[in-house]
């Protein structure tokens, strides 16, 4: 099966084009969901299809192009079950990663890990020893134009389509952010900007917070500020003391990053100016 993403201006007869040329080449369709924005004008489109025959889907793309350009669409098609060759990046805290390497393992994502970044040597063993590349990119204030350009190779030579930031403690710099938008999808607490700095959680004790959470957003030169994808919040009470926040905490991170990854490699997230359209 096959994932179509399109964009473009709304306009009448968007959908039935995209229906009617994958019925014309004999291709099913098994999922379809669509958004107008009407603050925008903008139109969304995804549609998983089925080629009923070996040249149903290249028929398809050929045909597909003209209606492409009529509507003037931003489109893509994605083979539904291709892993997503994806990069991690992490500091010391390595519960995401955990994690993920989990949900890799048992084939609860689908994403092929082409490597894991560290500007510390904590996770090393740990990801050594599932047969997966480590690279240790120290960083200083000094140092930090040559070791971005040192991960902008890494994600070059790896061919790693989706960096996914499970803990990493750097700001990306505007140009790397740039390079890779809509491509590197970060994880926080959602304290932010309530709580900076050192133990948050030790903070969110002491002024009796009600409801912890976490947000995973597109990486962009302001921090922690990027398109939303996911968010997830947790009730709690004067009883929960700073150990328990930080476990109830890393829990929730690592829920919402595997959550907002897999809408990435499902191919349902679109980047909309400062938000997202999740179909």
């Amino acid at each position: 099966m096959y994932v179509l993403r399109l964009h473009c201006d709304d306009r009448p007869g968007v959908v039935a084009a995209v229906a009617t040329a994958l019925s014309n080449t004999e291709c099913n369709i098994e999922e379809s969901a669509q958004f107008n924005d009407h603050l925008s004008g903008q139109f969304f489109m995804r549609v998983v299809f089925a080629p009923l025959n070996e040249r149903a889907k290249d028929n398809f793309e050929a045909a597909f192009e003209d209606i492409a350009n009529t509507f003037n669409m931003t489109w893509q098609i994605t083979a539904m079950d291709a892993p997503v060759r994806t990069l991690i990046l992490v500091s010391k805290e390595d519960h995401c990663l955990n994690d993920l390497l989990y949900r890799w393992r048992t084939k609860h994502l689908n994403i092929d890990i082409v490597g894991v970044v560290s500007n510390h040597e904590d996770c090393r063993s740990l990801v050594e020893e599932r047969g997966i590349p480590f690279h240790y990119l120290p960083v200083t204030k000094d140092s930090k134009k040559e070791q971005e350009t040192a991960l902008c190779k890494i994600i070059e030579d790896s061919d790693a389509e989706l960096v996914v930031l499970a803990r990493y403690m750097q700001v990306l710099s505007h140009d790397v952010c740039n390079k890779y938008a809509g491509r590197v999808i970060n994880i926080h607490h959602s304290f932010l900007p309530g709580f900076k700095g050192a133990k948050p959680y030790h903070q969110a004790y002491e002024r009796g917070v009600k409801i912890i959470g976490a947000t995973a957003h597109f990486a962009t030169a302001d921090l922690d500020e990027g398109p939303i994808i996911e968010q997830e919040t947790v009730r709690i009470d004067h009883t929960y003391g700073p150990k328990k926040l930080q476990s109830l905490g890393r829990d929730t991170e690592s829920r919402v990053l595997a959550s907002a990854i897999g809408a990435y490699t499902e191919r349902r997230i679109f980047l909309h100016g400062e938000r997202t359209v999740i179909l």
